[in-house]
């Protein structure tokens, strides 16, 4: 009985991906209808300067389906979830301090761990 042998494939699983699968949430962001964003607005330091700028999109924007709110933070916590475990503690630390901001300029009430220390 001949044995078969078997030849490990020169593609890593990794390379076998489909391209269009592969970077889809890049492309959301590049290609999003609800706004229309400044380049490298998400590595920006400042969480006050990121609020503005997804601010002034989201108010700009002839496209959105939601309030101008909705959009923004919509866009913001898309990003966060889709970078996931790649984002550093201190970016992530910046990206939600950046929705704190977020709801301040449109002047809704801030969550998070500074609203809650404040009410007791």
């Amino acid at each position: 009985m001949a044995t078969r042998h078997t030849t490990s494939h020169p593609r890593s699983k990794t390379a076998r991906a489909k391209p269009a699968a592969h970077r889809w949430s890049h492309r959301v962001m590049e290609t999003s209808d609800a706004l229309d964003l400044e380049p490298d607005i998400f590595k920006a330091r400042s969480p006050a300067r990121i609020a503005a700028s997804l601010k002034a999109s989201a108010e700009h924007s002839r496209r959105r389906k939601g309030t101008a709110f909705q959009s923004a933070m919509s866009m913001l916590t898309f990003y966060i979830n889709r970078a996931g475990h790649n984002l550093s503690t201190g970016r992530r630390q910046i990206l939600e301090r950046a929705k704190d901001s977020l709801r301040a300029e449109f002047g809704r009430p801030v969550r998070g761990a500074r609203a809650v220390k404040a009410r007791h």
